[in-house]
Formats: C-alpha cells, structure tokens, sequence
C-alpha cells in the first residue's frame, strides 16, 4: 500500500506535535518533520533536545529531513553540526523525555532519516555517524532507522537521471530511494510514474509544481512507496502539493490500485477546475475502478501550432503508454478545436455534433476504440428546452462567438430556435454564422447591434462576469432595456463562478427569470461520466457538489468560514 505522509515544516516544537496530531486525524499514515528551518546549527544541543521531544511523542511514524539549501531546503548550517544532529536522534539514549502532560515517555527514534544521495555519496562522516556504513551492510539488520536517499530539482529534470538512480538504487544502505523535480509537462509525470517499478527497492518519484499532481495522485497505481501531503493548502512544503483531504476525499486514493482507470480533464489552466471533484464523486458513488486528475497542456495564443503540437504529442503519449490505462478525459479551452483536429488526423471516431461544430470536448476509449464527442451543446438545448417549454421558433440572443457560443447557436437551430449572434467583434459573429450550412430546423444570423426586443432568452457565453475572466464585476449588456423590450425573457449565463454573476444579480432585480451555469456544467458532465463508465449518475449528485463547493470557495474568498 502506497503510504500518505504529511509533510510538517517544523518552527517550534508544540506546533509541530499539534500538526501531527491534525495529520493523524486526517487520515495520514506517516508524517516527515521538515527541520531544516528549525535547526540552524546555532545552537545545536538545544535544538536537537527539541527534535528528540518531538520523536518520542509523535503520534504516527516519522521521517526526518534536515533538507540542505542545495535542493530546495531551510539548511546552509556547517555539515558537522548536520551529521552530529542526525547521529544522536538515530540512536537514542536510555534517557526519557516529558511527554507534554506531565509524564515522561522513552525517547524514540524516527522511522527513517532523508539524506540527499550526493552529500551522502562524498561525506563518508555522513554513513559512520549515522551508522549506515557501506562497509557493514550485514549491520543494517539491527537498525531501526531507514535511510531514505534523494534527488531533487526544482528547475527540471536532471542530467543523467537514469545513471544517478541506479546507482542510488544500488546503494546497500538505501532503504528506499526517492526522486523529485519540477514537472514540465504531463509526459515527466509518465516517466516518474515508471520509476518505482524499475528500481529494484521501493522509490519515491514525484512531480513538483502544477504539472506534477499526476504523479502525487497516481503513486498507488505505479506502487510509489509514498506521496506527500500538506495538513492545509497554505503550508506546503514543495509547489503543487495536495492535501491530505484532496488526496483521501477528492482523489480516493485509497481506493486507487495496478487495475485503476485514469481519466481526467486536458486543458490550460486547470487551477479552478471543479472537474476532479465532480468525476472522482461520481465515480465513487456507482462504485466504479476509476480516478480522474487534472492534466494540464500548456497552450500559447500567439503560438497556435506549438500549442497543437504539444497537445497532440501529450495525447498520443497518454494513450500509447502501457500502464497508464487512460481511458478518456474531458478537454476545455483552449483544446476542444485541437482534440477534433487530432481525431480527424488519427481517423477515431468523430461524433457528428462534434464533427460539424469543429470542436469537442470528451475523449473516451474503450476496447481500443478512440471516440471524440461534445456535450457541451447537448447541454445548452436540454436546459432552455426545460425552461421554455420547447425551442422550435423560440428567439434567442447568444452573446459572444467563441466556443461555447459555437456549441450553444448549433444546438439551439439544430432544435428549431431562431438564434441571433451578437460579440464585440461583429466580424467574428457573422463568420461564426457563416460557418454553419443550411440543414438547421431553426437558423444563426449574426448582429452587429444587440437585438433585445422580443427575445425568448439570452445567453451570455462571454467571459464576461466570470472571477478572473477580467470583467468580472460587469454585464454583458444592458439589462434594463432587456426587461423592458423582452418582460417574459429568460436570461441564462453560461459561467458558474461564481454562480451567481452580475448579469443574473441585475436580471433577477428587475424580475426576469434566471439560470446560472451550474445546470449547464453538470448537464454536460453527467453525459461524460455516463460514455465513460456505461451508467448514469445522479444529476443530483453533481449539482450538489458544485453548489457546495462553489459557496465554499465564495465564502472563503469573502473571508468568511468555509
């Protein structure tokens, strides 16, 4: 089983325990007492007395990691004073220490001490004073502190790194041999995931930063020996760190293992994306072998076919390697044009809907077979459809020309609606219109001004309103001449965060009928989760969850309680 260890950056003793103890709680099964910005060397009696205390009282196995400045860590003392450290908390003394409650308890040695392989590979003061001597691995038996050897990068993957684990992995006194750098891309995760079951002991091997959360959620599936973890989001000790909560709850790792499905959501960025809570819930929920985790593909407006090329490069890799098992993702923006590009080129099978709108956002593969849907457009016309009582001949005013404005004018004339287009850019709209053929019940006309008279509904599928969209506290139009022209209008914006936007808070104060985003976002998720396992899923389940966690994440930007 793949241990979750809390990662504890250690200032003073009783904060340290009141951290394990929180990690304990968690559901933690190991905790790593991050020293290196509490012992300085300055005063190094005193200091160790401390970490010793520490030791003995805490409430669940321990590692060590006194980490140098060299790699990412607190620590640019004098080595001896490093080395003297580590010695005296691996061997204990017959002495006992105050166990906080006016007791006194025996001094406890941690379960493993983190040593980087290089200064362990050129101080020989390092393996005689903490007694892990080459020399003597027969003596390894008697000890009841294991060395953890390790790597780290946090610019990017090291030169020579196959050469350098190998002979780590080689290393008789290694318990078990661990490997970090900064992820560039979904493809280092891949590699990293390889590692634990190429070295011959168990392996540490983590992704830092936002492109290595991959690697973190996966170790179970690979047999990492451990991942780490961080008690609260505020306080990790290295970028892209989860928490124990996301880890247990969001990611259900304990349930993850060699037979696990993985799924997840392709796009750039993913920071926001309620996505992974969504899936994994609703995994769970039918009791279905599934994990579902962000999958971050860089993309650059100014470099359209770099940003392709990368997405198409990453795909082809996730679907080719052996053990990763990925069995299909949802894409968003800035790659649902990319993913049907991708599939016409590679001949899968192109749903018509996302044929003809020339953008997708679901990949599922099952049975070898690769298929390319959108349910974004689905979604659009199930939810007015539900609210208008019917679309034939209904007038509708979509704001904006990009995707989601794409998917919204073809499902709503595909239906029989009247749809009009309106963007900032006239030119964009009528080219939008322009794209689409004449086979439509309904039709798509664009408008260089903003028709508001006898609308049925408006649909804004701007960024506009949207938190960090960066027009997030305006409305895409004027509201009140709304109401007055259209009285019986339905306004419905295509944003969920935050749910309820300027546009509906104006809409709904002059008495229009409102929808916010959420239905549409769980409308077309509950059509992914139903390709991908062959069952449905409660729309209930995934509504409540957005709406939970959207007031959460209100709340606390708010400063109130979560």
């Amino acid at each position: 089983m793949t241990l979750i260890c809390a990662s504890i950056l250690v200032h003073d003793e009783a904060a340290a325990l009141a951290d394990a103890m929180a990690a304990r709680d968690a559901g933690a099964d190991m905790v790593e007492f991050r020293i290196d910005e509490f012992f300085t060397g300055d005063e190094p009696e005193r200091e160790t007395n401390a970490i010793v205390r520490v030791l003995a009282i805490s409430p669940l196995p321990c590692i060590v990691t006194c980490r140098l400045s060299s790699e990412g860590g607190g620590f640019s003392g004098d080595e001896a004073d490093r080395i003297a450290m580590l010695e005296r908390i691996c061997n204990p003394t017959a002495e006992r220490v105050a166990d906080g409650s006016g007791g006194k308890i025996p001094e406890h040695p941690p379960r493993y001490i983190d040593v980087e392989a290089a200064a362990f590979a050129k101080s020989a003061n390092i393996r005689q004073k903490v007694k892990l001597a080459v020399d003597h691995p027969e003596q390894l038996r008697d000890l009841s502190t294991g060395l953890i050897l390790s790597m780290h990068d946090f610019e990017g993957r090291p030169a020579n790194l196959h050469r350098r684990l190998m002979k780590m992995a080689e290393e008789p006194a290694a318990a078990v041999v661990k490997v970090a750098y900064r992820a560039r891309s979904i493809r280092d995760n891949l590699e990293l995931l390889d590692l634990p079951g190429a070295m011959g002991r168990p392996t540490i091997a983590l992704g830092i930063g936002k492109f290595g959360l991959m690697s973190r959620v996966l170790a179970p599936k690979f047999g990492g020996f451990l991942t780490f973890a961080s008690i609260r989001p505020t306080e990790v000790t290295a970028p892209g760190q989860p928490t124990i909560r996301e880890l247990l709850d969001v990611y259900r790792v304990r349930s993850i293992r060699a037979t696990t499905g993985v799924y997840g959501v392709v796009g750039w960025p993913l920071e926001q994306s309620l996505s992974p809570l969504v899936h994994n819930a609703g995994f769970g929920a039918i009791g279905f072998d599934g994990v579902y985790v962000p999958m971050p593909i860089a993309a650059d407006s100014a470099d359209p076919e770099g940003s392709y090329a990368s997405f198409k490069a990453t795909m082809l890799e996730m679907l080719e390697h052996a053990r990763l098992d990925f069995r299909g993702c949802s894409v968003t923006l800035p790659h649902k044009e990319h993913l049907v590009r991708l599939a016409r080129e590679e001949r899968w099978r192109l749903e018509p809907t996302a044929d003809r709108l020339g953008a997708a956002n679901t990949l599922v593969v099952r049975e070898g077979t690769v298929e390319v849907m959108n349910t974004d457009a689905p979604a659009v016309a199930e939810e007015l459809r539900e609210a208008l009582g019917g679309l034939s001949g209904k007038q509708i005013l979509v704001l904006g020309a990009g995707g989601m404005a794409r998917a919204a004018a073809y499902a709503l004339a595909d239906a029989g609606a009247r749809v009009t287009l309106h963007n900032r850019t006239h030119a964009k709209a009528q080219a939008l219109a322009e794209s689409f053929d004449a086979s439509f019940r309904g039709s798509v006309t664009a408008s260089a001004s903003m028709p508001l008279n006898g609308l049925d509904a408006v649909i804004n599928c701007t960024s506009v309103g949207m938190v960090g969209g960066g027009a997030e506290d305006q409305v895409p139009l004027d509201v009140g001449a709304l109401a007055k022209e259209s009285p019986r209008v339905i306004v419905l914006d295509s944003v969920y965060k935050p749910r309820e936007t300027p546009l509906l808070t104006r809409a709904k104060s002059l008495g229009l009928r409102t929808i916010d985003g959420t239905g549409l976002f769980v409308r077309q998720a509950k059509r992914q989760s139903e390709a991908w396992t062959g069952r449905g899923v409660e729309a209930g389940l995934f509504e409540g969850i957005v709406r939970r966690e959207l007031l959460q994440r209100e709340a606390a930007s708010e400063g109130g309680a979560p």
